[in-house]
């Protein structure tokens, strides 16, 4: 990737977007819009509720993503890129391409572009896509109860679709409904109204709808790969194109940037027809050669939307501005900090990438820092927070291990969001998570020490705090990777959801370390974490597995497999307790011992406390630093 002339790839790209190619003829001679369309569904698929989706992984030309009714003859745009993609070779991959083509197409029509984040790196399949559906996987784990209103997690209402159906909800043309539906699927992908105006009217100023007759394109790439989507109208191709069904341009200048789009909406009466594509679309006499969808003129019968209609339509100065940093937001959204960003191009850190302070040049004494935490481990402070005790000591060390676990298990790998550089657990929403109850008061025994430091920041302390603990409770060395700065709010976390739910769900389990990129080794070794018998009571439960919290050893693996459970409702969260004796489990813990992948591992560490602390300690250093990126695949800790 370093050595690729993005120069030249733009100019190739410029050059292919207005040589018409006989088996898909270009609209109005001019592939930009096509390609337009390519990029915003490629990046349209993603959703904040789990970070899946997006262009990073080019997975576009996987099943399922590939047969969507909205990706519609978007094979033949990648048969168009081929010659550049194989000029380049592995140093330029899909996803790169299908963006970056998506910007030169907007700036040779004339259309205003932010800059472009390179990096990302090309999936060999589609499964990071199967849960955006339709799969058996995504049925089985996230059924949509109503296919046209789709709920969370969904980012769209209708699967296959990018946001919302075009002619209206449930096919029904009717703007006023539709505003709705617009809102909330542009929501789910962290798009406001200014962005979701900007974008809408931006994106249609470019190119038309197909829709030559009702005969529909024929057959997708996963009904027929050796021929998908031929169109069964007339040849299939330029004037009897069958794509979305819908038939026309948006405004009379198809191949120009303009804002004639927001004037052709606001300056004419529009009703409802059947297109020849067999689809409810909206004409004007007075705009004759041009349409309206039903989401269109959703944006005319929205106070809030038709304020930015009218904005946009009178001030094109303002729609460059607000269409360029939402194409931008739009397009690099799936590709986590800037710091993941590579290329020419790359503009300063933006809001919706969660941009740090940078690191100092000079950092605290650690082995000083560690010195300190060792004294607070030991420390009463139970006018702060009420310790562990183990043979009449008190014992802080399982709850800065729960506190640095939860600030990292936050990332997940999905759109490389989360994680504890930045220390935003000290903020809302985090701060008040139910899994995190207390954690305000583990960071008040922390907080003299971080004061005693000068550019010692709160997420190196609360990393290293667990980290010295796990020394402790391990006697054994762990790295440190320091360098993290701290975030002055929780905004970057508004997207995340806990994964420390307690869950009993070995599916839920499976979804948590997915995301938190863990292998199932990984996973099952870090559930033996030392716990907090204090901090579980604080939470909710009852008690604990050991009464000894300041030993790690495979301890959790031999109880769990040597104990007949049975479940206990102590107070309001269910249990587990062995027969006979006052030990406790979780729900997540006992699915440890119903999947048979897991139990298999957890057998492993039962019968091998040196393999458990190994292979447990690896994880945990992986899970610490897992948010330290230095380029798209690079880490500042390996």
């Amino acid at each position: 990737m370093k050595a690729i002339d993005w120069n030249a790839v733009k100019a190739d790209i410029a050059a292919m977007l207005t040589t018409s190619q006989d088996f898909w003829p270009a609209d109005y001679g001019n592939y930009g819009p096509f390609m337009v369309r390519q990029a915003w569904h490629c990046s349209g698929s993603y959703r904040t509720y789990d970070g899946h989706g997006g262009c990073d992984g080019g997975r576009q030309r996987f099943e399922p993503e590939r047969s969507w009714a909205d990706n519609t003859n978007l094979d033949k745009a990648k048969t168009l890129l081929w010659p550049i993609k194989e000029k380049y070779g592995l140093g330029l991959s899909w996803g790169d391409l299908i963006i970056l083509t998506g910007n030169v197409a907007i700036e040779t029509m004339g259309g205003p572009v932010f800059g472009f984040c390179a990096g990302r790196m090309d999936d060999y399949d589609g499964r990071a896509s199967e849960l955006l559906g339709p799969t058996t996987e995504q049925a089985d784990i996230y059924p949509c109860a109503v296919d046209g209103d789709c709920k969370r997690p969904f980012g769209t209402t209708t699967i296959g679709l990018i946001y919302v159906n075009p002619e209206g909800p449930m096919g029904k043309p009717v703007p006023e409904l539709s505003a709705p539906q617009v809102r909330d699927t542009f929501g789910r992908m962290d798009m406001n109204d200014m962005e979701t105006v900007a974008l809408i009217g931006g994106g249609h100023a470019f190119g038309k709808t197909h829709g030559a007759c009702p005969l529909g394109p024929g057959p997708s790439p996963k009904e027929d790969p050796s021929n998908p989507w031929p169109g069964l109208c007339g040849t299939g191709r330029g004037k009897d194109t069958f794509t979305s069904g819908f038939e026309g341009p948006w405004t009379a200048t198809p191949t120009a940037w303009s804002n004639y789009y927001y004037n052709v909406l606001l300056n004419n009466d529009w009703t409802s027809h059947v297109g020849p594509g067999g689809h409810y679309q909206w004409q004007s006499p007075t705009s004759p050669g041009t349409m309206m969808l039903t989401s269109d003129l959703s944006l005319s019968k929205d106070s809030s939307y038709l304020s930015l209609v009218r904005k946009f339509a009178s001030n094109i100065t303002a729609l460059n501005e607000q269409f360029s940093r939402a194409w931008y937001k739009l397009t690099s959204r799936d590709m986590g900090p800037v710091s993941r960003c590579v290329g020419p191009w790359v503009p300063p850190a933006q809001p919706f990438q969660n941009p740090l302070p940078p690191t100092p040049t000079v950092l605290p004494d650690f082995e000083k820092v560690k010195a300190d935490i060792r004294k607070a481990i030991s420390t009463d402070n139970k006018n702060i927070l009420q310790p562990d005790y183990f043979n009449n000591t008190p014992y802080y060390g399982a709850v800065f291990v729960h506190l640095a676990w939860q600030c990292a298990s936050t990332f997940r790998h999905s759109d490389y969001l989360g994680g504890c550089n930045g220390a935003r657990i000290r903020f809302p929403p985090q701060s008040l998570w139910p899994t995190n109850a207390a954690t305000g008061s583990i960071l008040q025994l922390l907080q003299p020490i971080q004061q005693s430091y000068v550019n010692l920041s709160w997420a190196d302390l609360i990393v290293l705090a667990g980290t010295v603990a796990l020394e402790d409770a391990s006697q054994t060395a762990i790295s440190f990777c320091p360098g993290r700065t701290d975030a002055m709010d929780g905004s970057g976390s508004t997207l995340l959801r806990p994964n420390g739910n307690y869950s009993a769900s070995i599916q839920d389990l499976r979804i948590a370390a997915a995301l938190m990129n863990l292998t199932d080794r990984e996973f099952v070794a870090l559930m033996g974490r030392i716990r907090s018998p204090a901090q579980l009571q604080r939470s909710g439960f009852f008690g604990s597995y050991t009464n000894n919290p300041t030993v790690l050893s495979n301890q959790y693996f031999v109880t769990l497999l040597g104990e007949t459970w049975k479940p206990v409702m102590i107070g309001k969260n269910l249990e587990y307790q062995a027969v006979g004796k006052e030990l406790y489990m979780l729900p997540m813990d006992l699915a440890i011992r119903w999947d048979d992948t897991f139990l298999a591992i957890a057998q492993d560490f039962a019968s091998d406390q040196s393999m458990f602390v190994r292979e447990f300690l690896s994880a945990w250093v992986k899970m610490m630093n897992a948010d330290r990126f230095d380029g798209p695949t690079g880490n500042l800790c390996k």
